[in-house]
């Protein structure tokens, strides 16, 4: 059986809480914290963490969306440091939109302003652990699939060039369409440069003069958002 995950998307006055199922298919929200201070606030998780019989912890990081780390990142490094001290285990995954879509979500639940306050964090938790998770379940699917093919596949990897030229390679997650047009949600393969293994990304597929299949990144934080919503939304409908 797999040991449960507890999820935290850290603000500077709440943490969100979040749980994972025991066999590490769902999410399950838990609570908001208020936050009162590295201590107390590191005991409190230790004590979420016991309660569910788990030491593995996945805080969500925020980046720009440039993929860059910016100064709330770090104050979330620096209580992962301290929950690393009490014994925990820390892994980190991207957490860019999921604030918004929480707030989203809750505005479509037509849930008062201060209520929302109150379940937002929380909500982005949920968020943050279930993508990790649909991320990891696909993983495993891969590696279980080319474990049973003796010969080796590229199929749903892609390799692409960055600005410096250097090539890097995607996992292919998810296709996904939306407003007409055709996106890709994939994950780095490796560290390489500013780009973090299993960082996730949202791109444009379209194809080139010669017809052959291309992917172009997204600046617009909007669309990217919206086209993340239709994910999880055709996610949830299958």
């Amino acid at each position: 059986m797999n040991k449960r995950i507890v999820a935290l998307d850290v603000g500077d006055r709440r943490i969100g809480i979040a749980v994972s199922d025991p066999l590490g298919i769902t999410a399950q929200p838990v609570e908001t914290y208020t936050r009162v201070g590295y201590g107390p606030d590191v005991a409190h998780i230790c004590r979420i963490a016991g309660q569910y019989g788990t030491d593995r912890i996945l805080c969500g990081l925020p980046r720009n969306m440039d993929g860059t780390q910016g100064f709330q990142a770090e104050k979330v490094r620096e209580l992962a440091a301290k929950l690393e001290e009490a014994k925990l285990t820390v892994e980190y995954y991207d957490e860019r939109m999921t604030t918004v879509l929480a707030e989203s979500a809750l505005l479509e639940a037509d849930m008062r302003r201060e209520n929302r306050k109150k379940k937002v964090d929380m909500v982005a938790a949920v968020m943050i652990l279930q993508s990790y998770l649909d991320a990891q379940a696909m993983a495993a699917k891969r590696a279980a699939e080319a474990q049973e093919d003796d010969e080796a596949s590229d199929d749903g990897v892609l390799e692409m060039e960055d600005e410096d030229g250097h090539v890097v390679r995607f996992y292919l997650s998810a296709s996904i369409r939306y407003a007409g047009e055709d996106y890709v949600l994939v994950s780095a393969a490796d560290d390489a440069g500013d780009i973090a293994r299993d960082e996730s990304f949202i791109m444009r597929s379209t194809v080139d003069g010669d017809g052959n299949p291309c992917y172009q990144s997204l600046e617009d934080e909007a669309l990217i958002a919206a086209v993340y919503e239709s994910y999880l939304n055709q996610s949830e409908s299958m």
